[in-house]
């Protein structure tokens, strides 16, 4: 639930009692993730989805019946189940959703979450709070205290894209970045395209030296770098710095001449043959985009795909399963 936690906090706020329906696990293809939640409050209004619309009307009701006073639930939704098929949920996967009203206790975490803290949410499924819960990387299941089960909802600081360069490129790029979950800032040296009136979407708009507000980020494993204008003032600097900036992503804008010039250049920095493989340049995804919001589709798509090991081939050319863990 902690993916809503600002809205379930303002509803709180608004003196409203709220319901939460939140997906423990998950098996096959089930068209959702673990910690996906769907809340209902004592009006009625429903926030959050949890698997397109397979079992959403069931679940309203199960939040309806807990803020009726009902005791928490598991309600578990398969295939292979008659209640499935009722509900819609025939893709071939196993869900597993706990509903309860949400209470006081709470809300320090729901605040933590919402400012983009790190966040640990533990609820017991089968029995009282347990006193200790081993340390967990990710949202899953635990058994502790002899059995009893809980679930863990991890969330940790958002992912970050920093984009260089104050194009209109980068003005989309932000919208749909932060609309995935990141914390965009936006950076360039010059003061008339780095203001919040051209980058409304960003987290963040900066006026810096490229190069030198690179060297003042600390980024890591989830992080993206991406390049959208090319200055040859910097250019090359620039993209070898984010490559060494810890970065999982580090992608750059330009043409296929503009890249073989910038790849001289960076062999020219010391560049390794590892550094230049792991850089994605032309920057994006080959789905035919020209406009700037196409663009930033593509570029997302391609950041997407990279930290999941995605192919980025269309799922009908493919098999397997559908969602890919971080």
């Amino acid at each position: 639930m902690l993916e809503l936690a600002g809205r379930l906090l303002a509803a709180l706020a608004e003196g409203h009692r709220v319901a939460v329906a939140t997906v423990v696990s998950m098996t096959g293809s089930a068209p959702s993730v673990v910690g996906t939640s769907m809340a209902v409050d004592d009006t009625g209004a429903v926030t959050g989805s949890v698997a397109g619309g397979c079992v959403e009307a069931s679940l309203y009701e199960l939040c309806t019946a807990a803020l009726g006073g009902a005791a928490p639930v598991v309600q578990e939704y398969g295939v292979t189940d008659e209640d499935a098929f009722a509900v819609g949920l025939t893709c071939g996967g196993v869900l597993r959703v706990h509903v309860r009203e949400l209470g006081p206790e709470d809300v320090p975490v729901l605040t933590a979450a919402a400012r983009g803290d790190d966040a640990v949410l533990v609820t017991p499924l089968d029995g009282p709070l347990p006193d200790h819960v081993p340390p967990v990387d990710r949202s899953g299941l635990v058994r502790v205290d002899g059995g009893v089960e809980v679930f863990v909802e991890v969330a940790g600081a958002p992912s970050r894209m920093v984009v260089y360069g104050g194009l209109e490129f980068s003005s989309a790029l932000a919208v749909v970045a932060r609309a995935a979950g990141f914390r965009v800032t936006v950076c360039d040296a010059r003061p008339v395209l780095a203001t919040p009136r051209r980058h409304p979407a960003a987290d963040e708009v900066v006026v810096d030296w490229p190069v030198r507000h690179l060297g003042q980020q600390r980024l890591g494993a989830r992080d993206a770098v991406c390049v959208m204008a090319h200055d040859d003032r910097f250019d090359a600097e620039l993209v070898l710095a984010a490559l060494r900036s810890g970065a999982g992503f580090v992608g750059a804008m330009g043409s296929r001449r503009t890249q073989d010039r910038r790849t001289a250049e960076l062999l020219g920095l010391g560049a390794t043959d590892a550094e230049l493989a792991r850089l994605r340049a032309p920057i994006g995804l080959d789905i035919g985009a020209s406009t700037p919001g196409e663009t930033a589709v593509s570029v997302l798509a391609e950041v997407l795909a990279a930290r999941t090991h995605a192919s980025g081939l269309p799922l009908t050319a493919l098999t397997g399963p559908i969602h890919h863990r971080v």
